[in-house]
């Protein structure tokens, strides 16, 4: 008797998907336009994770360089979920994108795979002058917005797909978080990010990337596509780390030609590093690299065990953020340690948090700024906390700024506290040595900072000039945001260099302290 076959199984969800799109869907443009759009190895990896049938994603990210299909795929989601196996009757799409001209060009590539197919040119409706398309079947309507038009509101998506999210800059976006609140209505919502990383780790992509990697989320999916840290332009491995179409539908001669120029401008580098390594690196050339900030992370000592302390202070404008580091050297390990204390006013946290694009409200939550009553930093109030803060140690020297210390030391003179106060200029002068002090800890990893999530804005932020002698400062304007922590730590760092060189200098600088 022969033996029975098994029934094949049915088609998974994810192989549904797959199917619909390289059964209906064409390229859209280019050398084999017209032909059956067949996807590689590594978007359909995407697609079975995405449509896992063991369990419900909520967000999916998925980062690689440019030029490897990422409009092309969205467009590809687009179609499955308008007229494909995930349409669900009544339902809303929306792919969202910094620019008018991205957001078009998704909008155009579904369109031009639409026509270009006799069938899905019979389910779907296009209305170019709202770029929205209906899946006739289903009911089902995508629409395209941008930033840039401010068309987020209103939308209740059950579908939300972001392009290059990586463009926005810092860890807010109001058009974010519009699309991101707008899908509250459903109980399964479903958001793809399909992006170039960001420039720095405080930016919206970079936490959402590390949060989905850190916390093992099962409603979350991550695939990211990158060159290590520090590799070599040069290196064909590091290309294919970051391109996963490369040598399919990614060009090597292009990636190769790109980073040849690189090596030959370094100018291009930070863009080649981002823009084709998927690297985060900013193109504003910051002063300290990512990676060199981030092996200084180390839990710091306390300061209880360390032989000789500074500090370094940075006073705001009335409505901005006040810096105090502390800086001690652990005779056992030879580490600086920093310790970071920052102010703020408590009106106008949220306002001012949305105009830097910084979690200000979120740090202060978590304890990292302390709030002043009022619309202004309170002097008084700083003055007694800096006072609380200094009492258990042997300050040997504070680096100051001229700016508005006068106010300071009148509220330390109304409470009687002495501090060892040096004089810091923001000029070259002084700055050029400081920049070099702690720029030294962290290239010998010396520096312990434990990872401050304030003061690692401000060094990421922090960008340095140049006097025709080559010395070097810290430019506030050319910054990209706040860089008030690292320039506590930088004057910290510079005083400590200065005050701690042979024993019999330091000793004559403890017996002859500058007091108030």
């Amino acid at each position: 008797m022969a033996a029975r076959k098994k029934p094949a199984p049915p088609p998974s969800r994810s192989q549904d998907a797959i199917d619909f799109v390289e059964e209906f869907c064409k390229i859209p443009e280019g050398m084999f336009v017209g032909q059956k759009l067949v996807l590689d190895e590594f978007q359909k990896k995407f697609y079975r994770d995405l449509f896992n049938e063991k369990r419900k994603i909520r967000r999916a990210i998925w980062s690689m360089a440019k030029k490897n299909a990422k409009t092309t795929t969205i467009a590809t989601l687009v179609l499955v979920y308008l007229v494909g196996p995930e349409a669900q009757q009544n339902s809303q799409i929306v792919s969202g994108a910094m620019s008018r001209e991205q957001a078009a060009l998704v909008f155009d590539i579904c369109c031009k795979m639409i026509r270009l197919s006799p069938e899905l040119s019979s389910l779907v409706r296009i209305i170019p002058s709202r770029k929205t398309l209906i899946g006739v079947p289903m009911n089902v309507t995508y629409v395209a917005v941008s930033a840039e038009a401010k068309t987020a509101q209103g939308k209740s998506p059950l579908v939300l797909i972001l392009d290059e999210l990586g463009q926005v800059r810092g860890p807010r976006s109001d058009f974010y978080d519009a699309l991101h609140t707008a899908q509250g209505a459903h109980a399964n919502p479903v958001e793809i990010i399909i992006s170039t990383q960001a420039a720095d780790d405080s930016d919206l992509l970079s936490i959402l990337i590390d949060d989905a990697i850190a916390s093992n989320d099962p409603a979350t999916i991550c695939h990211l596509y990158a060159a290590p840290d520090g590799c070599s332009l040069m290196d064909e491995k590091a290309w294919a780390a970051a391109n996963p179409a490369l040598g399919k539908f990614r060009s090597i001669d292009d990636v190769r030609e790109q980073a040849t120029q690189a090596v030959r401008m370094p100018s291009a580098e930070a863009n080649f590093r981002n823009l084709i390594l998927n690297q985060r690196i900013s193109t504003n050339s910051p002063l300290i690299a990512r990676s060199s900030w981030k092996a200084c992370a180390g839990e710091p000592y306390p300061l209880e065990e360390c032989s000789e302390i500074y500090a370094g202070i940075d006073l705001s404008t009335r409505t901005d953020l006040t810096a105090l580091v502390l800086l001690g050297l652990h005779d056992e390990t030879q580490t600086w340690n920093a310790y970071c204390h920052f102010w703020t006013p408590e009106q106008g946290l949220i306002d001012r948090a949305k105009r830097d694009r910084a979690p200000y409200d979120l740090w202060v939550q978590k304890g990292l700024i302390k709030t002043t009553p009022g619309a202004v930093v309170d002097y008084e109030w700083v003055a007694h906390e800096i006072a609380d803060i200094c009492a258990p140690h042997q300050l040997l020297a504070m680096a100051y700024d001229r700016w508005r210390i006068e106010i300071l030391k009148k509220e330390f003179s109304k409470i009687g506290i002495e501090l060892p106060l040096q004089e810091w200029g923001q000029g070259y002068k002084d700055m050029s040595p400081a920049i070099d002090a702690v720029e030294n800890m962290i290239l010998n990893k010396t520096l312990r900072h434990g990872g401050n999530a304030v003061l690692t804005m401000c060094a990421a932020n922090a960008i340095a000039v140049r006097d025709p002698a080559g010395n070097r400062k810290l430019d506030k304007i050319k910054s990209t945001g706040r860089i008030d922590g690292f320039q506590a730590l930088a004057q910290a760092a510079g005083i400590a260099e200065r005050v701690h060189e042979p024993l019999g200098d330091l000793n004559a600088f403890i017996s002859n302290p500058l007091v108030l």
